[in-house]
């Protein structure tokens, strides 16, 4: 993640919290949150010139700070091309949507 992050990357959740790459970098090795599923579906990318958007339906389960998750919701990245390779940029999150039948 560290690579691929661009230095000033923001990420948006489904709660409106703000997140940076410092944050993000420290949050897997803090162990407040566990994952037992992720899983992406209806996933779109679109590509023009140096940018790409990828938009899915997340499923993620697992527990934060003990407590039990287990939702979907809806995402969608934003990528750009650098002369070192593609760099995530920008991330947004849906809040949690009603599990499709």
């Amino acid at each position: 993640m560290e690579r691929i992050l661009a230095d000033d990357f923001v990420l948006i959740t489904g709660n409106g919290r703000k997140q940076t790459k410092a944050v993000l970098l420290k949050g897997p090795s803090n162990g407040e949150i566990t994952y037992e599923h992720q899983e992406d579906t209806d996933r779109t990318v679109r590509v023009s010139n140096d940018t790409a958007v990828v938009t899915a339906l997340l499923w993620a389960k697992g527990a934060q700070k003990g407590k039990i998750f287990d939702h979907q919701l809806w995402f969608s990245d934003v990528y750009v091309r650098t002369p070192s390779g593609w760099r995530y940029v920008f991330g947004q999150a849906s809040r949690s949507v009603e599990a499709t039948p």
